[in-house]
């Protein structure tokens, strides 16, 4: 059985979904008002394994991420910028798609936009003020009652009091308490807005996910999942209007991806070391930054640097070369092996990734072994073993070759490789073995690797 971390409970539960082989759920996605970072490519990673590994394991999984493109970020970056709002929101989901693309992340069943459910927005706000925890105030904006909820903070297991006497108020603001949040903020001059029953204006950014996620998956629904700064007040604030207007249990499951840093320290505009994920992919393979996100658990803390996607390159190219040169068995021939066992046994342990990438080294590892025992059927069918747990991480996809010799950023191309390689072997044939070794020190020295053997040299990049 599948066993979840579930913040709400801070325990691993056996996750039991609300109906037998269907898996609902929702990830916060992104608010897009400029390029995906390396925060967002960590929980589109880490939910993209989670729903692989979910379908892998038989269930039907619904997996909902939004995309919020109203809001006061889009509204100031496209002042900025001169541009309308809507056109910024169509640029930089564009480019999200782009990025998810590249880092091999599967599209979501679906993908609501919040500009798209303004009504269900509206009617979930309506539901609430005549339940009683929600206002309309002076200025025209509509705030949650958070005394309304006497559950708030059994999420982020934080005080309502504490966060009372700890809150700051704009001048501006005219909520009841410091703990109240804004579900309808009223349009300001020349500021787009929809028409509601309170007055022209837009949607809170809390109350986005509850109405769409309710929207698509129903009144309580299996998993919601995010970055671990959506947790308070974000996620707090889900459950306290989602239940209120409800009258129902939200979620079942709450699951929090861990936190990115950049060489010890948290990742930040402020201190220079704020990434894209483009930024990222110009510099490392694809395939590599993924394999970096996936070789930690989900909820743990990464750091990222220069030398650890160094790392990851170099252990992912040994998973490669355990499959190149080597056509693997049909998967429908190779039955479940120990490995696979051992496979599931980790991931069903709270989707312990870093786990599963040690079985893949193993199965990598048996493969040299039998090649070299001249055991080349049982070699193949542990390559079909290896390339259907590597997909189960979004790993191991390609052909070999591709992998090991691409050529993103690098300084020397494959035909320029190659001319060398054959000047080699020229050299090495009129026994001018000082130019052949000059050859290959020379090839070193730009990243280069050749591999002799009785059927040739290949070549792949360190």
């Amino acid at each position: 059985m599948i066993r979840i971390y579930n913040t709400l409970t801070q325990q691993k539960e056996v996750f039991q979904p609300l109906q037998p082989g269907k898996v609902r759920m929702y990830v916060c996605g992104m608010t897009v008002y400029d390029y995906c970072h390396l925060g967002h490519a960590r929980v589109l990673v880490a939910f993209d394994v989670i729903t692989r590994y979910l379908r892998h394991r038989g269930y039907d999984v619904h997996y909902v991420r939004n995309i919020t493109d109203i809001d006061d970020k889009i509204l100031r970056r496209a002042e900025e910028n001169g541009e309308a709002f809507t056109r910024l929101t169509e640029r930089m989901i564009q480019a999200m798609h782009e990025d998810e693309a590249r880092l091999g992340v599967l599209p979501p069943t679906e993908e609501p936009r919040a500009t798209a459910h303004i009504d269900d927005i509206i009617a979930m706000i309506r539901t609430l003020i005549q339940k009683g925890h929600a206002y309309v105030a002076d200025n025209g904006d509509v705030y949650f009652s958070v005394a309304s909820f006497p559950e708030y903070g059994k999420l982020s297991k934080k005080k309502l009091e504490d966060l009372v006497a700890g809150a700051r108020v704009d001048v501006q603001e005219a909520k009841r308490s410091p703990a109240d949040f804004a579900l309808w903020k009223a349009a300001k001059p020349g500021e787009v807005s929809w028409p509601s029953p309170w007055g022209e204006g837009r949607p809170g950014w809390h109350i986005e996910c509850s109405a769409m996620s309710t929207k698509c998956l129903g009144e309580t629904f299996d998993i919601h999942g995010g970055g671990p700064d959506l947790l308070f007040p974000h996620h707090e604030n889900e459950i306290a209007q989602s239940e209120c207007a409800t009258g129902h249990a939200f979620v079942h499951t709450w699951m929090h991806a861990g936190a990115i840093r950049v060489n010890k320290e948290k990742m930040s505009k402020s201190l220079g070391n704020f990434f894209t994920i483009r930024e990222i992919l110009d510099k490392y393979p694809a395939e590599v930054v993924r394999y970096f996100l996936v070789s930690s658990h989900y909820r743990s803390q990464v750091d990222y640097s220069e030398d650890n996607l160094a790392e990851a390159g170099r252990t992912l190219s040994k998973l490669y070369l355990a499959l190149r040169g080597i056509l693997p068995a049909k998967d429908a021939d190779v039955p479940e092996t120990e490995y696979d066992r051992r496979f599931t046994e980790v991931m069903d342990d709270d989707f312990n990734t870093a786990g599963a990438v040690a079985v893949l080294h193993a199965v990598a590892g048996e493969i040299n072994q039998l090649r070299r025992d001249g055991q080349d059927q049982e070699a193949r069918r542990m390559a079909a073993v290896l390339v259907r747990l590597g997909a189960v991480l979004g790993l191991l996809q390609q052909d070999p070759d591709a992998f090991l010799q691409a050529d993103a950023g690098a300084e020397l191309s494959a035909e320029e490789i190659k001319r060398l390689i054959e000047a080699r072997a020229e050299a090495r044939k009129a026994r001018d073995f000082a130019e052949a070794d000059r050859i290959r020190d020379e090839l070193a020295a730009k990243g280069i690797i050749l591999d002799d053997s009785r059927q040739g040299t290949t070549w792949r990049r360190a």
